[in-house]
């Protein structure tokens, strides 16, 4: 079974390692909590929401060899619904579930582009390496080749990069070649009659995150605006969306993610999938600032959100996944 690395998990994370953790007991207690004559859901929550992502991978082995049966199966037929697909996704291992959502988005006659931008835009490297060899695995087809055929453009080209890792990532900046990327930038878009989005496209998704910052910021004392807002008025569509994601991940991952949980809680519908998605694989990692981020954006918290726009054993699950009203 592959298990999490140190890869998936940050200092800012609201779920730890559970400490006098014993995989036997937390699989017995899980049997019991689903198989008697009533499910019980605290049990269940209490149990999912306090151990960390490897101790669940762990739990699910023992399961298993304990009772002959996959937890994952188990789990699906004793529940429906949102606290279903919360629960599930919580005991799949961070690269599989990322691996899954981003066959989900690419998945029948339309593409979730939304899901796709978010998981690409923000995994590094290493993160994303391990998502394609896990993509492999689980759904027999390359990555890339998904992408490809399920996009177009200048969008798929910069998918494609993000996809396969090519970030460079040392951590030395060469000052000059950060004015030469924003000189760069500037004359193939706010300078020039039309739009060079190859040029936007190939530094955006190829050079480092601290070199990209330092090139922000002479990009604006270039041309007097920010690269968010030139990208805004020189692009459009989903290559828009992508190039603003990767720009906001760069500037602030947690802010990034704050955005998109707000967008999900706010208007006439909660947008489950999305909220899903992000508590479960951002609470070992950054949740802590995801909510300083959104307070700073609503002016309420996280918390606070969950409560008001999910319910029932789904909200208390989010609600222990977001660790607190801040």
């Amino acid at each position: 079974m592959q298990t999490v690395t140190p890869l998936w998990v940050g200092s800012r994370g609201t779920i730890k390692d559970y400490p006098g953790f014993s995989a036997a007991q937390d699989a017995s207690a899980i049997h019991k909590a689903i198989k008697g004559a009533g499910t019980d859901e605290k049990a269940l929550i209490s149990i999912f929401t306090g151990r960390s992502n490897l101790q669940r991978q762990m739990i699910a082995k023992e399961y298993q060899t304990a009772f002959g049966k996959e937890l994952k199966d188990d789990l699906k037929s004793d529940l429906s619904g949102n606290f279903e697909r919360v629960m599930v996704s919580l005991l799949m291992q961070p690269a599989l579930f990322d691996a899954k959502q981003l066959k989900k988005s690419m998945k029948g006659s339309g593409t979730d582009e939304q899901a796709l931008i978010e998981i690409l835009a923000s995994r590094n490297n290493k993160q994303m390496k391990e998502i394609a060899h896990t993509y492999y695995k689980a759904c027999g087809k390359n990555l890339s080749d998904d992408i490809s055929s399920d996009s177009t453009g200048d969008f798929r080209k910069a998918l494609l990069i993000l996809a396969e890792g090519r970030r460079d990532e040392n951590s030395k900046v060469d000052v000059q070649l950060a004015k030469k990327d924003a000189q760069v930038l500037y004359n193939a878009g706010e300078k020039k009659w039309g739009t060079d989005e190859d040029a936007f496209v190939q530094i955006l998704c190829l050079r480092s995150v601290p070199h990209l910052k330092l090139t922000f910021g002479e990009y604006k004392n270039i041309c007097k605006k920010s690269i968010e807002d030139s990208i805004a008025s020189e692009m459009s569509g989903h290559l828009e969306d992508l190039l603003l994601a990767v720009v906001k991940c760069v500037n602030n991952t947690p802010a990034f993610f704050a955005e998109r949980l707000h967008k999900a809680l706010k208007g006439a519908g909660t947008d489950e999938f999305t909220l899903t998605r992000i508590m479960v694989c951002r609470s070992e990692i950054d949740m802590l600032d995801i909510r300083t981020e959104y307070k700073k954006l609503s002016g309420y918290s996280l918390y606070s959100s969950i409560k008001s726009d999910t319910s029932g054993d789904y909200e208390a699950t989010l609600l222990k996944l977001c660790g607190g009203e801040d």
